[in-house]
């Protein structure tokens, strides 16, 4: 079979049948593709050209007008043989122009996948990217920024030390409390691009010290049922999952306009599962204003990438579910 590019132009509908391949016009092999009521048809206007013939051959007494009528007999059925190869080209064209169109639909399917998985790989290479950054800037955030604001801590204890005007004194107090926020900034925002806990303790860690401090924030109940400790998985899996829970919390947080949220994590050896929920005004999941927004969209690539599972669940006034399954492997 001939291959070419899937974007490159379709070859003539003639060439897509093999009554088209030899150059010859379509013979009689092409009649089996007429529909049975043609058949029906011809059939028809074949027996009444026979009747009409038998019948004026009967009451017909002189040679010339029988000789004539048998003319007729045979125009007629030649023209029912003309109008035969006819409908028969036009059942080739007919099939040609089908199999041109399945031949297009299949090469502007695969184009579609081809450009789906491109995408695909695409986003997940930008969202492995993006996380390989956060984590170099929270590391030089961590290291450098931190060692000089500690020098800077530590030269400010040695003038206070040193200082005895009490108007200085009260300068130097005001500076030791700007520095200490700058240090508590600069630990959350290191905690925001890189959490911590997440390296150092596991994800389960990591899901209960988020989630119980964003709803402390928000003035939500949190309901937590997390494992106390799991097995050990790749840190792609676990940054990406926890990425999921703060994007359903933050839009929790944001829109739902809730008072619970409920979480449920299960860490199994070969798929590791959890389902958020909350109990706000929910949304109508089928409306493609909120299937196609970016948040959902981000998170329902992170689960692709991994080969896992991705269901949410909601209605206008029924709350948010959100189900999520990725293997281990």
């Amino acid at each position: 079979m001939e291959s070419r590019a899937p974007g490159a132009p379709l070859p003539p509908a003639a060439h897509l049948h093999p009554a088209a391949h030899s150059g010859e016009p379509a013979g009689w092999s092409a009649l089996r593709l007429l529909p049975l009521r043609a058949w029906l048809a011809l059939l028809g206007v074949l027996l009444a050209a026979l009747a009409s013939a038998a019948i004026a051959e009967r009451l017909a007494e002189a040679p010339p007008t029988r000789a004539a009528v048998i003319f007729l007999a045979f125009l007629a059925v030649g023209l029912l043989i003309a109008l035969s190869r006819l409908l028969a080209a036009d059942a080739v064209r007919r099939e040609g122009l089908r199999a041109a169109s399945e031949r297009h639909a299949r090469d502007l399917e695969s184009l579609i996948e081809s450009r789906t998985r491109e995408l695909s790989a695409l986003s997940t290479h930008l969202q492995e990217l993006s996380e390989k950054e956060k984590s170099e800037l929270a590391r030089n955030l961590h290291d450098e920024l931190g060692g000089l604001l500690t020098a800077a801590k530590m030269d400010l204890s040695w003038l206070q030390s040193r200082v005895p005007d009490a108007a200085l004194q009260d300068r130097l107090t005001q500076l030791g409390a700007v520095l200490d926020e700058a240090m508590d900034l600069k630990r959350r925002v290191v905690e925001d691009l890189r959490p911590s806990l997440l390296d150092h303790f596991g994800l389960p860690t990591a899901l209960r010290a988020y989630v119980e401090s964003a709803c402390a924030k928000a003035g939500l109940r949190a309901d937590l049922t997390l494992p106390d400790d799991g097995a050990p998985m790749p840190k792609e899996i676990a940054i990406a999952l926890f990425r999921i829970v703060q994007e359903g919390v933050t839009n929790i947080i944001r829109h739902a306009n809730a008072r619970c949220i409920t979480l449920r994590c299960d860490l199994e050896r070969d798929a590791c599962r959890f389902t958020l929920n909350d109990d706000g005004r929910g949304f109508d999941a089928a409306d493609p204003k909120f299937r196609w927004s970016h948040g959902l969209m981000g998170m329902r690539q992170r689960v692709r990438a991994f080969g896992g599972q991705f269901v949410i669940e909601s209605a206008p006034g029924s709350g948010t579910t959100l189900r999520v399954g990725i293997p281990r492997g």
